[in-house]
């Protein structure tokens, strides 16, 4: 990342106060996993269609998180003032508002919304077993 962005990331965390700039980069990290993920990230495709929703957004923060923080993962993400799915839309939207994420006309803050339970989804014991029965 720039160091001019870097930067900019830093003043938005220390401007709106309500998250660590840590949790900023973090959804920066989470979202580059995300598109790569998907496959969306070959620069031959149009803005449109490279374009993810809040929703894939949260899931690849689901899993990077679990890769990235494992059993801890709830206890960074209340650290960085994380408490649920919507605390992301608010992240994602403050970049955007300063410039630093591009959005959609239909991209809302609601796509954020009660998208999953947080003790539900980062129940590392739970997460461990499914892992544990796959092939």
């Amino acid at each position: 990342m720039e160091p001019k962005t870097l930067q900019e990331i830093e003043n938005l965390a220390e401007s709106d106060g309500r998250y660590k700039s840590d949790a900023y980069l973090f959804v920066y990290d989470a979202l580059g996993y995300t598109v790569q993920k998907l496959g969306k990230n070959n620069d031959t495709l149009s803005e449109e269609k490279r374009h993810i929703s809040g929703r894939d957004l949260l899931f690849g923060i689901s899993e990077y998180s679990a890769d990235q923080f494992g059993p801890l993962t709830r206890s960074v993400f209340a650290h960085w003032g994380i408490e649920q799915t919507r605390d992301f839309g608010e992240i994602v939207f403050n970049l955007v508002d300063a410039n630093l994420l591009r959005k959609t006309a239909e991209d809302r803050i609601e796509d954020f919304v009660d998208v999953y339970d947080f003790a539900e989804e980062f129940d590392w014991k739970k997460r461990k077993a499914d892992l544990e029965r796959l092939p």
